[in-house]
């Protein structure tokens, strides 16, 4: 009898899991770039998978995103911890890496095939090179970090892609230490002349409802890409 009723207890404990989360969430018809799943009244898009990695590291990109001004405008100081969350190729991850000497990048990812080409990159540089560097595997709802170690948390067009995104976003906030800011870098919807998908775009507007669904607060958007927002939430001080 009391196995039984310890079965049950976990069952509904599960039961009661499941539909929180399905709670944050609508199931409708997919779009053709979409996973037919909604948060906050947005369409999550599909996921670019490592197979694409030779399109996050084009030459053009610099251009195209002014990537030195975006690391320019995240204010880092040398003692800083960044998690670069949907890492990728790690394009943006070696050269923050730098910035922060006495710090460190944890570069996350979902795909263990992203994460190998950043370990083989950073394990063929020459000594003491971006050994500030550390790879993490995240999941769908968490990006394996520990809680209040992080300073700023940066995605860069990928915060679109999240599956689970609410969960995801909590995990997150639980990283950033007190006064720690995400910044939140996206194609801008507004824009309709931005040769993107619709789906991996996003608003303003949009964004500042997602962030401030978890608690976060608008600190700006610096209007200093050519193609993006650049966008800055913070998390309150205790």
């Amino acid at each position: 009898m009391y196995i039984l009723h310890k079965f049950l207890v976990l069952f509904f404990l599960f039961v009661s899991i499941a539909e929180a989360r399905d709670f944050f969430y609508e199931i409708k018809k997919a779009s053709r770039d979409g996973i037919g799943k909604f948060y906050l009244g947005r369409e999550i898009s599909q996921v670019m998978g490592h197979r694409a990695a030779g399109w996050l590291e084009r030459p053009e990109r610099e251009q195209e995103e002014r990537t030195d001004l975006l690391i320019e405008s995240l204010e880092l100081e040398p003692y800083h911890i960044v998690a670069d969350i949907g890492a990728g190729t790690g394009y943006f991850t070696f050269p923050i890496s730098s910035r922060v000497p006495q710090g460190k990048v944890l570069a996350v990812d979902i795909q263990s095939e992203m994460l190998e080409i950043i370990d083989a990159r950073r394990n063929n540089a020459v000594y003491g090179q971006w050994s500030n560097i550390q790879t993490v595997l995240g999941t769908v709802i968490s990006p394996n970090l520990p809680d209040e170690t992080v300073d700023i948390i940066l995605m860069v067009d990928s915060y679109h892609e999240f599956s689970n995104p609410r969960e995801m976003g909590e995990a997150m906030v639980r990283a950033l230490k007190p006064g720690g800011r995400i910044i939140l870098v996206e194609y801008r919807l507004e824009d309709v002349s931005i040769p993107i998908k619709r789906l991996h775009k996003m608003s303003v507007r949009q964004s500042k409802k997602e962030m401030a669904a978890l608690g976060l607060v608008f600190i700006k958007n610096k209007n200093i890409l050519p193609q993006q927002h650049f966008m800055v939430f913070e998390k309150a001080k205790h």
